[in-house]
């Protein structure tokens, strides 16, 4: 993914930021598949029952972006595809150099 489109799914709050994500649970790996209607798209192997696959989208993107598991939060969309993550303590440039590298 090229920093210009990261940068249009990443927005910046005082110290955090937020990435704009699409989640396709129940999928037979996890990993980032790319873009999705303006999100960051992420295939989660977790199905999406008693927030299985929200815990893993937290870990899974706090390992991928080197931070601690407690950095990486659900913002919005607790039980929707289209999800709002929020990520303390990193700038928009270093999350998308970070990003940009997976």
């Amino acid at each position: 993914m090229d920093t210009e489109t990261l940068s249009e799914i990443i927005t910046e709050h005082q110290a955090d930021c937020v990435i704009h994500c699409w989640i396709q649970p129940r999928a037979s790996k996890t990993s980032i598949v790319g873009l999705h209607d303006g999100s960051l798209k992420i295939s989660l192997a977790a199905p999406p029952v008693d927030g299985q696959a929200n815990a893993e989208l937290c870990k899974f993107l706090a390992k991928k972006l080197d931070l601690a598991k407690s950095a990486v939060k659900i913002s919005a969309g607790d039980a929707s595809r289209r999800k709002s993550v929020k990520i303390e303590g990193i700038t928009k440039a270093l999350l998308i150099d970070k990003l940009s590298q997976i």
